[in-house]
């Protein structure tokens, strides 16, 4: 997952001061390289990788960075790369694991500006919207919002309204998305294909960024927000023609345990009957906190089988900063 600075977008896509609301090369300095590194016994390693690299962007003065946080999980060192080429440490403050997004602290001074921050319920579909990476205007896109949906991820994620956008920025882990006015409205996180026009084209999926008010709010301890932990399973779930299927289980993680197999089909959680990925997810939520047991209805080999999870805490199966 290691992100380049090879790809350039097209002159044509390229956005320009002259055609702006807003001071571009200000909003460009306000964009950092980010490499992080992983341990190789880490639990994301082998899906994620030991070195991951995207983008980050400045939000306060004291240099306080928001990113995508799936590039921050378990990192034992995080570097920090500005538009000058300056390189500073930084620090894993916080991975949200509810919205995907992740803090970063800079431990010695980044002399960047910083974004504001603006609402992406203030965005519409078919506004235009500008991609920010780092390394300037090469790395930056001229797009459109086209999609503002739900969205729900197999590794048990679910976003209410997620930005879609085209055309594609390919290095897209942790940029900006600015509205009109130059704010910031969304943290890159993901490559999907999407129709549009009757056509299948590759579109960006963006985190709101109205969603990280309630991280600043109530920041916790180190790697975490402070907020309780929802149940996680540690199943891969994925629809495919009107069914929940089991795609995969996380190795010694609670579905596993409870003698879930790949292949089994969901049926419901608690009695009630699911029929989409997001419903599935929100059902299991509702049973209460990270530990409650989850009774899943599944079928296998024409079978209907009553499953017992005991649900955990997914950050416990992660690897902690180390504080020392």
């Amino acid at each position: 997952m290691a992100q380049t600075e090879e790809w350039a977008s097209p002159e044509s896509l390229q956005p320009s001061a002259g055609e702006l609301q807003f001071d571009l090369a200000r909003a460009l300095d306000a964009m950092v390289l980010l490499r992080a590194l992983i341990p190789a016994d880490a639990f994301t390693a082998g899906i994620l990788g030991t070195e991951r690299g995207g983008y980050g962007a400045v939000i306060r003065a004291d240099g306080l960075i928001v990113t995508i946080g799936y590039l921050l999980t378990e990192a034992e060192t995080i570097w920090l790369t500005t538009n000058r080429g300056d390189v500073v440490g930084g620090w894993p403050l916080v991975y949200d694991q509810a919205t995907g997004l992740g803090l970063i602290q800079p431990l010695g001074k980044l002399g960047t500006p910083w974004l504001e921050r603006g609402s992406a319920a203030n965005v519409a579909v078919g506004d235009a919207v500008t991609v920010l990476g780092h390394g300037g205007r090469a790395h930056a896109l001229k797009t459109r919002i086209i999609d503002k949906r739900e969205f729900a991820g197999y590794w048990e994620y679910v976003l209410d309204e997620a930005l879609f956008t085209a055309p594609a920025h390919p290095e897209w882990s942790g940029a900006a998305l600015l509205d009109a006015h130059g704010r910031l409205i969304g943290i890159g996180s993901l490559l999907v294909q999407q129709e549009l026009d009757g056509a299948q084209v590759h579109t960006n999926m963006f985190v709101p960024v109205d969603l990280i008010e309630p991280i600043l709010a109530g920041l916790g301890s180190a790697g975490r927000s402070a907020r309780a932990a929802r149940p996680w399973l540690g199943m891969y779930t994925h629809e495919a023609d009107g069914s929940l299927v089991v795609a995969g289980l996380a190795p010694g993680g609670p579905a596993a345990r409870a003698g879930v197999q790949q292949g089994d089909l969901v049926l419901g959680v608690g009695g009630m009957r699911t029929r989409g990925l997001a419903e599935f997810f929100r059902l299991v939520w509702r049973q209460g906190a990270a530990g409650v047991d989850v009774p899943l209805s599944l079928a296998r080999a024409g079978d209907v089988l009553r499953v017992n999870v005991k649900s955990a805490d997914r950050a416990a199966f992660l690897k902690k900063p180390d504080l020392h």
